[in-house]
């Protein structure tokens, strides 16, 4: 189980993990050993609550598929256990993410004295500005 909260959890069983050969450099070890880490996890067909699910598949994520699948390659690391790790760490903060409610912003107005301040230095930088003038003839 992928504990997300208290509440939320994603069965393994859901998550389907493949090894695949990683890309890049690494000498003859790379072409040998399938340590890159490839997961697939379908939104829709998930246990998940409707509320994440709606909100994974509102994401403008590239991670998320066209057709509700999250996929994410992990391959930073040699070991294959490692990167296993890595990818379900990645789809964990991604679904935590979603569930996480921001608080809402109320809108505030400037004090008075803040904008005599801010007025006072306008016309302040106005009257430099007007010395550097040519004098009147």
């Amino acid at each position: 189980m992928l504990s997300i909260s208290n509440q939320v959890a994603i069965p393994l069983a859901e998550i389907e993990l493949t090894a695949i050969r990683a890309q890049g450099a690494g000498g003859q070890n790379v072409n040998k050993v399938s340590s890159a880490v490839h997961l697939r996890f379908d939104i829709r067909a998930s246990s998940l609550p409707e509320f994440y699910k709606e909100k994974l598949l509102q994401l403008s994520d590239q991670r998320i598929s066209g057709d509700g699948c999250v996929v994410i390659k992990a391959q930073q690391h040699r070991s294959q256990e490692v990167n296993r790790a890595d990818a379900l760490e990645r789809l964990h903060s991604l679904v935590k993410s979603v569930g996480a409610t921001r608080k809402a912003r109320k809108a505030t107005k400037p004090t008075r004295s803040s904008q005599k301040r801010r007025l006072g230095s306008k016309s302040k930088h106005g009257q430099l500005k007007a010395l550097r003038s040519r004098p009147p003839d």
